[in-house]
């Protein structure tokens, strides 16, 4: 995980999706222990009730829950919910900027979808 203190981002907003990051690339899996707030507060030398507000984002969207005594953990529908977010935060957000940039550019759909092959292959 990493932290961009001079991001626009709020730094909470950063450490939640940090740890979807980890689910997502497998670093945390279903049932394992996610971080504390303040392993977080300590690694990145903020306040632990800014990691806090971070991890009850998580626990709001039903990516972590709590498992009295023994800290938050990944839920079961963890990937599934973190994708499904991030897919709709894609199409709402992301792929109409870049609709709207290449028609301003006049890249046609095909050309846009060129390069988008194009990047994939690695060009």
């Amino acid at each position: 995980m990493k932290l961009d203190q001079n991001s626009i981002k709020p730094i909470y907003v950063q450490i939640a999706e940090g740890i979807e990051d980890d689910i997502l690339n497998g670093l945390l899996a279903v049932d394992d222990q996610a971080y504390s707030q303040y392993q977080i507060a300590r690694q990145f030398n903020i306040n632990p009730a800014t990691a806090a507000k971070g991890i009850n984002l998580l626990v709001l969207e039903g990516i972590l829950y709590k498992k009295r005594g023994m800290g938050m953990h990944v839920s079961e529908n963890a990937m599934n919910i973190i994708q499904n977010k991030r897919k709709q935060n894609f199409l709402s957000t992301l792929l109409k900027e870049i609709i709207h940039e290449a028609q301003k550019l006049g890249i046609s759909r095909e050309e846009l979808k060129s390069m988008i092959d194009r990047f994939e292959g690695g060009e």
